[in-house]
């Protein structure tokens, strides 16, 4: 056995089993590990994805990384069907393809899609994974992640873009990922945090520049009724 990996285990059981959340001095209590050592331990997860800081606390909590495993693991069905009616509702109101996507490891998983029935419409990607840094929604989660920002390697010109998206609360693409094709991501929060995220995508004539600022407020309002 090894003893890192048994310990660093065992740290995540204990913020599991206190709720998802504790102190240094509550998980050296019951993990009988040295401060420094648990400190050291604790940073590495950080590191990883598996445990993060929030500005303020001084607890630590279970990540985004730990956290998807368990979804996968888990709850996928039970998410598509709690947001199932919200994608229909978004279907209805753009006649595009629409689609509900969530984390799986550092890539994007699509969950959930309604494909357009228009003549010229993009196809869904029900149950396919694209990297964050290659799609709306991608990029959508490295702005509201920042740990998993921390550990994707992107260029400035990026991250520059990742910036843009915190601040106004919303990605879009018109035909730079792929030609023809426009997309606009606004998330999903629960609990303060982006658990997944909703887009609609089609032809960048249809999809301009103007209507996918138009459809981020437009779904904003519509996610959060």
């Amino acid at each position: 056995m090894i003893q890192s990996v048994s310990r660093a285990l065992h740290l995540l059981e204990i913020l599991a089993r206190s709720g998802g959340s504790a102190k240094l001095k509550e998980i050296t209590d019951i993990s009988g590990l040295t401060t420094p050592t648990a400190h050291n331990l604790l940073n590495t997860l950080v590191a990883l994805g598996y445990v993060k800081r929030r500005q303020g606390d001084v607890r630590y909590h279970l990540g985004d990384r730990i956290l998807n495993i368990a979804r996968v693991a888990g709850n996928d069905a039970e998410l598509r069907e709690t947001l199932r009616p919200k994608l229909e509702a978004l279907f209805e109101m753009t006649g595009e393809t629409v689609f509900l996507a969530v984390p799986s490891g550092d890539d994007i998983y699509f969950l959930d899609a309604i494909e357009s029935r228009k003549l010229l419409h993009v196809a869904a990607q029900t149950g396919q994974r694209v990297t964050m840094i290659g799609s709306a929604i991608g990029q959508l989660f490295l702005a509201y992640n920042p740990s998993l920002r921390a550990r994707t390697e992107i260029s400035q010109d990026l991250r520059r873009n990742v910036e843009d998206i915190a601040r106004r609360g919303y990605a879009i693409d018109h035909e730079k990922v792929f030609d023809g094709v426009a997309a606009v991501a606004v998330p999903w929060i629960e609990d303060g945090e982006m658990r997944a995220g909703f887009g609609v995508t089609g032809p960048g004539n249809r999809l301009t520049p103007s209507r996918l600022d138009e459809l981020a407020g437009a779904m904003s309002e519509l996610i959060e009724s």
